[in-house]
């Protein structure tokens, strides 16, 4: 894996031999642990050129376009796979067979229900408290009802926290949209699959159970398929740096919800529908657009564009189709969902954003299926951290398998040189 060096020249020291790692796919690492040894550290804010772990979960190549979870195309893994078996695949490193799905499919449905005290823990928020404080604040307390398998050393006790997680999630998300809307939580339905449960649970009633639309629950299903990892982004390393100090799954996977909770993370989607109520019509579409192409003015398109993916993102294929199905399903006039789609129209044929590859991303799309489906923006980060869950915890579990060290990151202090105190009377 070391077959190359790297030589680093310091003025005033003897160079430094480091190693060159490579990987299955991507870019060379150059290995620094060595030059602490010299007494100098990297400087990279925002670890844009450093790589923090080795994985074998997720890889990404933007320039090209590709996203592989164990080494399956997300293409593929959303248009013939569904969330559970991507779980699976995701945590245990292979796709199951159909005896292995069963009883994985058993055993996540074995733990749907939360404890019935957990209801009365939301009677201390506010009913207008955002969806995500409140997320927050639950999945980090599940440690206090569920203590019976917190030992991380155990790798049994990490399996069960890792089922009850990904089975709870859809219930907790749900009760936490009930909560605000002050409507009696519902129990989830084991005859239903993944999705459609969460969507039984968003939006049936104790006096009123509507049948779930296979359409939509499948929508749900690929929104969650497509959200399930993403590498090493700013939640999935803050899941790991608070693993890597012995602290526990729920306490981990709340440390990742609130990083989520960023808006530069995880409320894109949020962002597109807030872009599109400032256009407000299809009529200043082109005002809009040439705002966004004007340097000087400070107005963006969100939803288009990655980070990431300087080509185009490999999800919003997937999620464009899906759009269009259940705009199809559900008959929708929604003058908010007409904007949205002629404003894409428009991005895919104009040379300025052909040129930039500007395209729609996940965002776009999931934001717009999440709206007509029904649910109200502020809990869209919320469902993105349900869906994201499996992945979070798919890297703790990869952590914790193999030796490890607690994060510590160092810093380039340029702040005062030693001083002496003054006293209050002597301070000028």
């Amino acid at each position: 894996m070391a077959d190359k060096k790297a030589q680093l020249i310091i003025e005033g020291a003897a160079p430094v031999e480091l190693p060159i790692l490579t990987g299955t796919m991507g870019p060379d690492v150059v290995d620094v642990r060595g030059l602490t040894a010299t007494g100098s550290y990297t400087f990279d804010p925002g670890f844009m050129s450093t790589a923090s772990c080795e994985s074998q979960i997720t890889f990404i190549d933007g320039d090209k376009g590709v996203l592989l979870h164990r080494g399956y195309p997300i293409e593929q893994l959303a248009e013939k796979s569904d969330y559970l078996e991507t779980c699976y695949l995701l945590l245990k490193g292979e796709l199951p067979n159909a005896a292995q799905k069963e009883q994985f499919v058993s055993t996540i449905k074995n733990h749907t229900m939360v404890h019935e005290q957990l209801k009365s823990f939301f009677n201390g928020f506010r009913r207008d408290a955002h969806p995500m404080a409140v997320m927050c604040g639950v999945v980090g307390a599940l440690s206090a009802f569920y203590h019976d398998s917190l030992d991380i050393n155990d790798p049994r006790h990490r399996e069960i926290s890792a089922m009850r997680l990904i089975a709870k999630m859809p219930t907790i998300a749900a009760m936490v949209y009930k909560y605000s809307m002050g409507q009696p939580m519902m129990y989830p339905r084991n005859d239903l699959t993944y999705a459609e449960n969460f969507l039984h649970m968003m939006f049936n009633t104790p006096c009123e159970t509507k049948p779930i639309s296979p359409i939509l629950g499948k929508a749900m299903d690929r929104i969650f398929i497509l959200h399930a990892d993403h590498e090493q982004n700013a939640s999935t390393s803050t899941v790991r740096l608070a693993g890597s100090s012995g602290a526990n799954p729920f306490a981990c996977i709340a440390a990742g919800i609130a990083a989520l909770w960023g808006p530069a993370h995880g409320g894109a989607n949020e962002a597109v529908l807030r872009m599109l109520d400032e256009i407000g019509d299809v009529s200043n579409i082109d005002k809009f657009v040439a705002k966004a192409k004007d340097k000087n003015d400070p107005f963006k398109l969100m939803g288009f564009g990655h980070r990431v993916y300087k080509n185009f993102d490999p999800r919003a294929k997937v999620m464009k189709q899906t759009c269009d199905e259940v705009l199809s399903e559900l008959g929708i006039n929604d003058p908010q969902l007409e904007l949205a789609m002629k404003l894409e129209e428009l991005a895919r044929q104009d040379p300025y954003f052909k040129e930039r590859n500007l395209y729609p991303n996940v965002d776009f799309y999931s934001g717009i299926i999440l709206k007509a489906i029904g649910i109200p923006t502020s809990m869209f980060t919320v469902i993105f951290a349900l869906a994201r869950t499996v992945g979070w915890i798919s890297h703790w579990q990869e952590m914790l398998s193999s030796p490890y060290k607690i994060g510590r990151p160092r810093q380039l202090y340029t702040g005062h040189q030693e001083r002496n105190f003054v006293g209050l009377s002597d301070r000028k």
